[in-house]
């Protein structure tokens, strides 16, 4: 056995030494992070000077950015160790896990906004079930032709994503004020129960359904090099990245608050900032997956964030609102309304086989295209 001076001299050590040189975007985040509570306190203070709108925008949209990165990297360090489907599933709860942080804390430190958390949600579900699974499907496609995954897979999520996504954002647009409260009850209780079942299938009952083995045997790839630090390491630093985006959100929904004025744009694009800000490295990583021919992969991530983005969400944000004395509005508009039982068909269809091409790729992609056009009609 080496004495512990020797192990340090030892090789292994300079690939550590690079992983820890790659923990520069928390050092970035908690450093903009003390000059928002120091020095930078009045930079956002109502009314921002206009000529610091976007100077702040720009800096604290790359810094979360940067640490959503990270967080990702740690989750998907997690994902080698312990394997699928646990891995796809670490790295969705901790980008969800984002989202629902980044929307409680909007809640709880700036006025009312009824619409943000549902106009985010369905940010989400448009992103995730159109934009990225259609570039998902795109690439995929462009490198193997045809791709193929475990179709018991995504009869669990879509099932569950229609059910959630139904009576979570179209029918509370039909519910009477009256009864708001009790159906508020009811809906944080199936959210929970459903996806609750859902993640005992996927771990436990039926783990084999998420996992696809090409007929050739081929191992499925993962798409990045494995750590050399440990789990313990890798789920810290995945909480400490976490933290100080919470606080650098509320600042950026004070900013894009502000910007909004300047540029004529709806309420609805905080919701579609926020969530590009919080998918953009999980949609690197669902890419990634396709391309490398492990489409099963990119499957768990899109369809999972999307079943999770409900499920998880809507319990958590009647929550505060409860706690804060917020209203929250839920349903969704007849436009949105269309587009997302658009996006379910499509889903529905295009993945009712286990078989994937560039068609039903590009399909998603115009049906997003869609979306973003009626963000700002």
């Amino acid at each position: 056995m080496l004495h512990p001076m020797a192990e340090s001299n030892a090789p292994t050590s300079s690939p550590r030494w690079r992983e820890l040189a790659r923990e520069w975007p928390l050092v970035l985040s908690y450093a903009s992070l003390l000059v928002v509570l120091t020095i930078g306190r009045e930079w956002f203070t109502a009314p921002i000077t206009p000529s610091l709108v976007w100077p702040l925008f720009g800096w604290l949209f790359v810094v979360i950015l940067l640490a959503a990165f990270a967080v990702v990297h740690h989750a998907e360090c997690l994902a080698v160790k312990l394997g699928e489907p646990y891995g796809t599933l670490i790295l969705t709860l901790s980008v969800i896990g984002l989202e629902v942080l980044m929307i409680a804390t909007v809640m709880l430190t700036k006025d009312e906004n009824p619409d943000m958390a549902r106009d985010t949600m369905y940010g989400v579900l448009m992103i995730v079930l159109n934009a990225l699974l259609g570039l998902a499907l795109v690439v995929g496609a462009l490198r193997h032709k045809t791709q193929m995954f475990n179709l018991r897979s995504s009869d669990a999520y879509i099932g569950g994503i229609i059910l959630l996504a139904g009576v979570g954002l179209v029918l509370p647009a039909f519910v009477p004020d009256a009864s708001v409260i009790l159906f508020e009850i009811f809906l944080a209780v199936i959210s929970l129960l459903v996806y609750g079942v859902f993640l005992w299938t996927q771990t436990i009952e039926h783990r084999g359904f998420f996992e696809y083995r090409h007929t050739d045997g081929q191992e499925e790839e993962h798409g990045h090099a494995d750590s050399s630090f440990g789990v313990g390491y890798h789920s810290v630093l995945l909480v400490l990245t976490l933290v100080p985006v919470v606080v650098l959100a509320k600042q950026l929904s004070v900013v894009l608050d502000t910007g909004l004025g300047t540029i004529g744009a709806p309420d609805a694009f905080i919701g579609l900032v926020v969530a590009i800000l919080i998918l953009a490295p999980e949609g690197l990583a669902a890419i990634v997956a396709a391309r490398h021919n492990n489409l099963q992969r990119a499957i768990n991530i899109c369809l999972g964030s999307a079943l999770a983005t409900i499920g998880l969400t809507i319990p958590t944000v009647l929550l505060v609102a409860l706690l804060a004395g917020q209203k929250v509005n839920l349903g969704l508009v007849p436009a949105d309304i269309v587009l997302l039982v658009l996006t379910l068909l499509l889903l529905t269809i295009n993945l009712v086989r286990g078989e994937t091409h560039l068609m039903k790729g590009v399909l998603h992609l115009v049906l997003f295209a869609g979306y973003v056009v009626f963000v700002f009609i």
